[in-house]
């Protein structure tokens, strides 16, 4: 017989069900019930200084581990503070279930204190908003939330808990959660990618998207080697397949390199496992054209595919990695897409697929892996010389400036352990981190792909409270870190020895780069007046210290991570020269650029 419980202790035993460990939050009036049944409970809570913070930890939280992380919110403004997240989450295919505290019933509609639209607030970035009237009916309720925020396409679902609601008391019965699926890929559709494969000339498999485990990487990567097939990956998925397996040929969207936009461009077969080719990945759909606009039959030329998109130019890296390139990027006279997708196409996908297949990247994997070419594959020496080009790029450059960021992240990448997780938000600091750190079989990255600034911090932190003593290294821009530092806090209590690496350059990078491009010389509103952040690291309780030399980050490096090892967070701030924007572009060379004066390097 099942005794009664209140609504508050009825959803914390449907997490303890579910496999939560934690939850974040930061704590209403409307939702007291559910701190109250947390209060014995084998689920914890992580007490957050902002909500927008906690919707980030909880929205990493999903990506690093890919269960549904769990965030509660009060009503009204608490909850609204959390849409960047449910933004974040919508965007990356993320798993997160936000639980945000109501009026009570009784009260609804009456413009009630704090009261406000749920469904209308979150219903166009949530795939499932939902209020649970009814104390029984919460195990149904969290299961089915669990459940939808998994399945096919991950995304954010939206809980709403009347206050009153979680004090009613109801007899009923746990849930136990609900399947998954992972779709299949059957043998006929084995056959036609067999047959694809075999008419192409040029391939190119893509990696992106969610819902990917260490078995699927592996599969794919075996595949991928049985084939000789060329790997790159999307926007900040770089931890899809090690950066030294001898098939990658790099990463696309913002600060990708020259050789892989036309490696892409004249691609004759396009394999996207976990997610279509989206805007970012293809430079604004410059390089493969959506649905409606016919490809050209010559690939873009190289000028005009180093103009588009956020990009980081080094004439001498372009150098090494054209001289890499084969002479076999002929013009295209077609090109065939597959996607392997773990749930239907949205409605008006935007490139049509020759073959589509409804799986997940795990069955993916275990599909294809026996599937292997019946004799030597012509395009062995086009995967050699992309690894190749991508190795070129790969090299850290050097900057002429008291601090070089190039020797700053070569420094760093020799000290990563082989299961770090890295993080960053928005902005054109993260390119350091996206193009030099070398990432590896067992690491991760932690990086939102709908450019949102502010992440950096709280994905560090709930990366490093999930996973004690695993090295956690986080990046931030001076703008990006100060949207979350207060998250600092947080690091402090729970003991989350993550190492933070601030880049003080006094200004929002991204913005300035384009300002600098269409306005040269005009700057407005894009400057930043910046505390003192090794200070500001400190005032919690962090080690901090400033590097503005080169030679100072060894020492000040170790002195980090050996506080880190003591199980106390650590900020390193970085205080490149004046203009420096990002790897081999600083404000006079924009200025030089726009001016029709040179290359942005």
């Amino acid at each position: 017989m099942t005794l009664p419980r209140t609504g508050g202790r009825i959803l914390v035993d449907q997490l303890a069900a579910h496999g939560v460990e934690r939850v974040y939050g930061v704590p209403g009036e409307s939702y007291l019930a559910v701190l109250d049944a947390l209060y014995d409970a084998p689920v914890r809570m992580v007490v957050c200084r902002q909500e927008g913070g906690a919707a980030y930890m909880a929205e990493a939280s999903g990506k690093l581990n890919g269960r549904p992380g769990v965030c509660f919110t009060t009503r009204g403004p608490g909850a609204t503070n959390a849409l960047v997240a449910l933004h974040t989450a919508d965007e990356d295919a993320t798993p997160l279930v936000l639980f945000v505290g109501l009026v009570p019933r009784g009260h609804t509609g009456r413009a009630a204190f704090q009261e406000f639209d749920l469904r209308g607030t979150f219903g166009a970035h949530a795939k499932l908003v939902e209020t649970a009237d009814d104390a029984a009916r919460l195990p149904e309720v969290t299961a089915r939330a669990f459940a939808t925020a998994a399945s096919g396409r991950p995304g954010p679902v939206v809980v709403g808990l009347p206050e009153d609601m979680l004090t009613d008391t109801a007899a009923v019965a746990d849930a136990r959660p609900l399947p998954v699926p992972e779709g299949a890929v059957s043998a006929g559709q084995l056959g036609e990618l067999d047959g694809l494969l075999a008419d192409a000339e040029r391939p190119l498999v893509i990696l992106g998207g969610s819902r990917w485990t260490d078995t699927a990487r592996a599969d794919v990567r075996a595949w991928a080697e049985a084939w000789s097939l060329p790997v790159a990956v999307d926007f900040r998925c770089q931890d899809l397949i090690s950066a030294d397996c001898e098939l990658f040929a790099g990463h696309l969207g913002y600060g990708r390199s020259d050789a892989l936009a036309r490696q892409v461009a004249s691609a004759d077969l396009l394999i996207c496992v976990g997610a279509a080719p989206g805007e970012v990945g293809t430079d604004g759909f410059s390089l493969v054209h959506p649905v409606g606009l016919a490809d050209p039959a010559d690939p873009a030329d190289p000028a005009e595919i180093a103009d588009r998109g956020d990009r980081d130019t080094d004439t001498d890296a372009d150098a090494d990695a054209d001289a890499a390139e084969p002479p076999g990027t002929a013009p295209r006279t077609s090109r065939r897409i597959v996607h392997v997708l773990p749930d239907s196409p949205p409605p008006g996908v935007w490139h049509r697929a020759d073959l589509t297949l409804l799986a997940a990247p795990a069955a993916f994997g275990e599909a294809v892996a026996a599937l292997k070419p019946a004799g030597p594959v012509p395009w062995t020496d086009l995967t050699r010389a992309g690894h190749a080009a991508q190795l070129a790029f790969h090299r850290p450059l050097h900057d002429p400036e008291p601090l070089d960021l190039g020797a700053v992240s070569a420094a760093l990448d020799a000290r990563l352990e082989p299961d770090a997780v890295i993080t960053f938000g928005a902005g054109n600091y993260a390119l350091w981190a996206q193009r030099f750190l070398t990432y590896r079989d067992g690491m991760r990255q932690l990086g939102p792909r709908n450019g949102s600034m502010g992440y950096s911090v709280p994905a560090g932190v709930a990366a490093a409270i999930s996973s004690p003593g695993r090295q956690v290294v986080t990046f931030a821009g001076d703008g990006c870190f100060l949207m979350n530092g207060q998250e600092l806090s947080t690091a402090v209590a729970e003991e989350a020895a993550l190492l933070i690496l601030v880049v003080d350059n006094g200004t929002y990078g991204t913005i300035r780069k384009h300002q600098e491009l269409a306005y040269p010389g005009r700057v407005s509103g894009t400057g930043l007046r910046n505390p003192d952040f090794a200070a500001y690291a400190r005032a919690f309780g962090a080690h901090g210290e400033t590097v503005a030399a080169t030679e100072e980050f060894a020492p000040a490096l170790e002195r980090s991570l050996t506080h880190c090892r003591s199980g106390r967070p650590a900020l390193i701030c970085l205080r490149p020269a004046e203009g420096r924007l990002a790897p081999g572009m600083t404000v006079g060379s924009l200025r030089d650029l726009a001016a029709g004066g040179g290359e942005a390097g």
